[in-house]
């Protein structure tokens, strides 16, 4: 607690002797030093260590002798992870990169047999292996190794957890506009989709943690709010969504782990591809890769461009005023100073200019919002392997996100405008070890989170919010009508939060059983302030002879507040815009939006079917206090973050994978969920419409709430080269707003919806949609190594028109991309 109070102390100070303007320039400087001077001061905790690993190795004859051009392949047949090098001249090979799990290393070379054998990461400790090879003679024969059956299950799993890979990844059909990593994410099971990229994890808005090589990043990574993670940079991502390691905190109703692409191991000077795309809705992109090595020193990294005129889901048929353009990129430098030292640098960027979808009337009145997104993030890493079982890692990253709305003389209903600046400066320090059958990891995490944010709006519309419809009127916004001689409403905040935590757990190998005993505890220093102790505990019991795991685990969770618009949502001044039903619910006063305490309990199961395929099976129960959503503005891309008495989430889930035969491979995920929302509104800011007494009436079932959704992704691979992919998404519907189908039928800006959504049904939801994506595609070798690629998409190939939501509270009304046909041809350097 001396580091907040050092750092609480320090704020003082800054206030009270700099002038107001000169505050905030000063905030980063401010937050470096402190985090420098915690770096020193700070003991070396312990936690979950560095997600990934490497391992080097020599490759020798009987006689010792180094064997060159030897094939080294590390693969796990149920992930998918693949990775392979060539061993140089004197038998020598690397690979990085590399996710804890176990693989199965294969070593081929012309005139000797086939290596097989299992190898396992534990922690980020370098692995050496010596294989020496036997020479092929008449006699012999290779024989099939019994891994790939057990790896069919992961008994070392006492939660949900997946992984996809680079792969697997490429093949996918991901649609035009700012789509990013979530769109690959949404195949598994437990995430509902929605629009613009915006995925529900297990009943959650969209409180997920995308971890980019230990960097945190807690913002909504979709569309509408911030630059999306590029799926190009992906080396593998590992998914956790059940028994969360006590590693992670702050958003975690998903754990979305990325491990990037590492020069180290390329064994080259220079590699890289150019890749050219085009699509439907004029849409055009580029992405050059490139990295290379040269001796200890790796570097890889992307620049990626992309226009389109349907940037975002249209919230019309029409997709009116809705072109936009993206570009990123990404450096990832690696420098192994030592055997025992590796220091690794990332820098991540990204800019987004694009207009804003009009509906019809917004478009006949000349509405012409834009919006800029921004963001630029560096990360320092340094991991010290402390003996053949141990290492310590350190992660320093600083992440500031922008955006900037941009209003028009045409807007209507409402005009707005809004500046957000959002800064995440995180420290973390990480100790993991192998002592026998423990599997021990804990550590230290400390953020500080700078915001800045600016707000403006008023009423353009004398139809809109008129007195004369008292069913629809707000009396609080009368004052901001601009149609009726008001003034615009406008706000202007700066604040500073903190988050500390410390976490510990033993992973525990006792037979058949594995034990996971983990323990967190979070201190949030923001608006409010809280603390929680957090056990996540979990088991799994591995029945070898039938491959069946069994698992079992319990979560107390802290999830904390959203931070994009947290100020004005919290603030006195935006209070008086609350309708005053929901103001009588907190007896007038402002009510801070506080972390959501939850209990996350589920029951799994594995089964491996034959040597092929495998099952992943679980229920979860989650019930929590202080529920966090957030509510659309009039349909703008700004949302408020807001705070709900409690919610309860029931779901089965259940991923079918089939290991490669023949070529094909592929994946079947199945979800059935129901979420439970109970009123009152108990914090931040809702402005509403006429759902606030229908909403207040009693619990009632949230917008992310979904029968049925069913992702199906089947792979083949010919030897020759050629490929295809073809995936299929069924989502029963999500829950609508509470809309009268008169009132849809005689609006011009809504009334062709209608025939996609069920308003009469309880609740009322979208109509169900199947939407199915093809890739066809051609990849050029010359002696194993890539030259160029083609591929055709299609997605939603059978142009089914439907929404992913229509007139909801919290996320408004937007439409499914119809069939759009794209190609794409890359050439390797």
């Amino acid at each position: 607690m001396s580091l907040e109070f050092a750092g609480h102390r320090l704020n003082q100070l800054i206030s009270s002797s700099l002038p107001d303007q000169i505050k905030t320039d000063c905030e980063v400087s401010v937050f470096v030093s402190r985090f420098a001077l915690a770096a020193v001061t700070a003991c070396i905790g312990m936690c979950w260590g560095q997600t990934t690993a490497s391992v080097t190795g020599s490759v020798t004859d009987p006689s010792g002798a180094g064997v060159g051009g030897a094939r080294v392949q590390l693969k796990n047949a149920l992930t998918g992870f693949e990775q392979a090098v060539e061993t140089k001249p004197d038998g020598s090979f690397q690979l990085a990169s590399i996710p804890l799990r176990t693989y199965e290393l294969t070593v081929r070379a012309t005139g000797f047999q086939i290596h097989e054998q299992a190898i396992t990461f534990s922690n980020a400790a370098a692995q050496t292996v010596a294989v020496r090879l036997k020479v092929m003679t008449a006699e012999s024969s290779t024989t099939v190794s019994a891994f790939e059956t057990v790896s069919l299950v992961t008994p070392e799993d006492t939660g949900t957890r997946a992984q996809i890979n680079q792969k697997e990844i490429e093949r996918l059909v991901l649609s035009v506009g700012n789509r990013g990593l979530e769109a690959v994410v949404q195949t598994f099971p437990g995430f509902a989709q929605n629009a613009n990229g915006s995925i529900h994890p297990r009943g959650a808005h969209t409180q997920m943690s995308f971890i980019i090589d230990g960097m945190p990043i807690t913002d909504q990574l979709t569309g509408a709010f911030a630059n999306a993670v590029d799926p190009n940079i992906v080396q593998s991502v590992e998914i956790f969504t059940g028994n969360i390691p006590a590693e992670y905190g702050a958003k975690i109703a998903a754990v979305i782990n990325v491990n990037t692409k590492s020069g180290l191991g390329t064994d080259r000077r220079l590699m890289g591809s150019t890749a050219l795309s085009a699509a439907g809705y004029d849409t055009i992109g580029q992405v050059t890769q490139f990295a290379g090595q040269n001796k200890r020193f790796g570097y890889s990294g992307l620049v990626n461009t992309m226009k389109s005129n349907r940037y975002l889901d249209s919230v019309s048929l029409d997709n009116l005023h809705n072109g936009g353009n993206s570009s990123r990129g990404f450096l990832r430098l690696d420098y192994q100073a030592s055997d025992k030292d590796v220091f690794r640098v990332n820098f991540l960027m990204g800019r987004a200019p694009f207009q804003l979808a009009n509906l019809r009337s917004q478009h006949a009145n000349g509405m012409n919002q834009r919006q800029e997104l921004g963001d630029f993030s560096t990360a320092f890493n340094w991991v010290r392997t402390l003996d053949p079982r141990s290492t310590y890692e350190m992660n320093y990253s600083v992440r500031t996100s922008t955006s900037a709305l941009l209003p028009s003389v045409g807007d209507t209903p409402v005009t707005a405008s809004q500046e957000r600046r959002l800064t995440t400066v995180a420290l973390t320090h990480r100790y993991a070890t192998v002592r026998g059958r423990h599997n021990i990891r804990g550590g230290v995490d400390l953020q500080r989170i700078p915001i800045r944010e600016q707000f403006t709006f008023g009423i353009t519309d004398l139809g809109f919010n008129d007195p004369a419809d008292p069913e629809n009127y707000l009396q609080t916004l009368r004052p901001f009508d601009l149609s009726r001689g008001g003034r615009l409403f406008r706000f202007q905040e700066a604040g500073t939060g903190g988050f500390y935590s410390g976490h510990f757990q033993d992973s525990i190998k006792l037979g058949a059983f594995q034990v996971s005993l983990g323990m967190r505890y979070d201190v949030y220093r923001f608006l409010v302030d809280a603390t929680l102790w957090q056990p996540r505990v979990g088991a799994s019991y591995h029945l070898k002879r039938t491959g069946t795991v069994f698992r079992a685990s319990y979560n107390r969770l802290l999830q904390t507040p959203q931070n994009e618009n947290l100020l004005v949502s919290n603030s006195d001044k935006a209070n008086v815009l609350v309708d005053p039903e929901i103001r009588a619910t907190t007896g007038g006063a402002v009510q801070r939006i506080r972390p959501e305490r939850q209990n996350l309990m589920e029951v799994g199961f594995q089964q491996s079917l034959g040597r092929r395929f495998s099952v992943n099976s679980s229920f979860y129960h989650k019930n929590a206090r202080n529920q966090q959503d957030v509510n659309n503005f009039f349909n703008t891309p700004i949302v408020f973050p807001l705070q709900l008495l409690a919610i309860r989430v029931n779901s089965v889930e259940s991923r079918l994978v089939m290991t490669p035969w023949r070529g094909l491979s592929g994946s079947m995920a199945v979800t059935h969920s129901r979420a439970i929302s109970t009123p009152p509104f108990i914090g931040g800011l809702y402005i509403g419409n006429g759902n606030v007494t229908l909403l207040n009436q009693g619990p009632f079932v949230i917008d992310h709430d979904q029968k049925l959704s069913l992702q199906t992704v089947m792979n083949y691979t010919h030897r020759r080269g050629f490929y295809s992919t073809v995936s299929a998404r069924h989502d029963s519907g999500l829950v609508t707003g509470n809309a009268d189908p008169a009132d849809v039928k005689r609006d011009p800006d809504y009334f062709d919806l209608l025939p996609y959504t069920n308003l009469l049904s309880s609740p009322p939801r979208t109509r169900p949609r199947t939407i199915v994506d093809v890739v066809v595609g051609y990849e050029r070798l010359r002696k194993e190594r890539k030259v160029w690629d083609v591929n055709l998409q299609v997605s939603n190939i059978t142009n089914k028109t439907a929404l992913y939501n229509f007139q909801s509270a919290f996320v408004g009304t937007r439409v499914v991309q119809p069939r759009t046909v794209g190609a794409r041809l890359r050439f390797y350097f």
